[in-house]
């Protein structure tokens, strides 16, 4: 079946099985490898991407659901000359990542967290990012980058 989308700005129609996941698409047939595949059963979020501009876990979403919808990976949130988002720059500067296999989908959640919560306490953060497993970073730099990135304007 036919399934046609925009990712990361671009128009993309592809053919796919009724049964391909979103994260399927943009990984192995996109090549879009910063979307990971952790649990497959939207435990970790690891395969966290914002669909129709909302966060979603991109392994419990099958590609024909998204049809007519727009996708952005953790490739699609850098400036056009290669800026990183200040999310991503707030993770770097606060040391919010270790081994990176859960830093995309992490990021692309508090990017969403924001962006629906702009005055988040660092109880909120925790909260929100409950969905989210990380098992190198005991969580403390990335709620430091939250906060320093709630703080930075066009977060």
């Amino acid at each position: 079946m036919e399934v046609n989308l925009v990712v990361n700005q671009k128009k993309i129609v592809r053919d796919v099985e009724e049964r391909t996941l979103l994260s399927d698409l943009l990984r192995e047939t996109l090549g879009l490898k910063g979307t990971h595949g952790g649990c497959d059963t939207a435990q970790c979020g690891a395969c966290t991407v914002h669909l129709n501009g909302k966060a979603v876990k991109s392994c419990n979403v099958l590609a024909l659901q998204v049809n007519g919808g727009t996708v952005t990976t953790i490739e699609g949130i850098s400036g056009p000359d290669g800026a990183l988002h200040p999310m991503q720059q707030a993770f770097r500067d606060c040391h919010g990542l270790q081994c990176g296999f859960c830093t995309p989908g992490m990021v692309m959640s508090c990017i969403d967290l924001l962006r629906r919560r702009p005055e988040a306490s660092e109880a909120d953060i925790r909260e929100g990012l409950e969905g989210n497993l990380c098992r190198c970073t005991g969580y403390e730099n990335i709620v430091k980058a939250v906060v320093m990135c709630a703080g930075r304007a066009g977060h």
